[in-house]
C-alpha cells in the first residue's frame, strides 16, 4: 500500500488595506489515527457559525474531535485498505465527497452502499460505518462536519455513539 500524495492547503486572507492576500500555502501529510483504520488531516475549523472571518486563528491547530460542538471541521480521511471504523454517530450533518478509491457505507439495518470517486454522501445523524473494501488502494475522502441537533424518533433525541 503506498501514501497517496500530501494535502495541499491554501489559506486566503486580507492585508491592513483590505487587499486579498494568501495567508499560508502548505501541504501535510494524514496521521495514523489510534484504532489504525485510517490516516487523518485536519484541514480547517471554525468554532462557530456564522463563521467570523475575523479571526486570525489557523483553524486546523484549533482544538477539534470529530466535530466542533458549535462549529465546523473539514478534514481529509485516507481510509486504508481492508478496514473499517466502528460504528458510530454524532450529532452533525456531514458532507463526504470521495476523492480516490472506493468507500463502503454501512448503516446499523445492516444496508450497504458502495461509494466510488466522485460521489458525494450527506451523513444526517445515523448510526454508520465507513469501509474500504480494496485489497491494496487507499481511499481518500474528505469530510465537512458541522454541529446538528440530534435526530428525534417519538420525541427521543437519539444518543451519539463514540467507539
Amino acid at each position: 500500500m503506498g501514501r497517496l500524495k500530501d494535502v495541499r492547503r491554501v489559506v486566503t486572507g486580507h492585508d491592513e488595506n483590505g487587499r486579498s492576500i494568501f495567508k499560508d500555502d502548505q501541504a501535510f501529510e494524514t496521521k495514523l489515527i489510534p484504532s489504525g483504520d485510517a490516516e487523518f488531516a485536519l484541514v480547517w475549523t471554525a468554532p462557530d457559525l456564522p463563521v467570523e472571518n475575523n479571526d486570525e486563528t489557523d483553524g486546523r491547530y484549533r482544538d477539534a474531535g470529530l466535530t466542533l460542538n458549535g462549529g465546523s471541521v473539514i478534514r481529509v480521511v485516507d481510509m486504508l485498505p481492508q478496514s473499517a471504523s466502528p460504528f458510530h454517530r454524532t450529532n452533525s450533518l456531514d458532507y463526504g465527497i470521495v476523492l480516490q478509491g472506493q468507500l463502503e457505507l454501512e448503516l446499523d439495518d445492516g444496508n450497504k452502499t458502495l461509494l466510488h470517486a466522485g460521489d458525494i454522501v450527506v451523513q444526517r445523524g445515523t448510526i454508520h460505518l465507513w469501509r474500504n473494501p480494496s485489497e491494496n488502494e487507499v481511499c481518500r475522502i474528505v469530510f465537512v462536519l458541522t454541529e446538528a441537533t440530534p435526530v428525534e424518533i417519538n420525541g427521543e433525541p437519539l444518543p451519539e455513539v463514540h467507539p
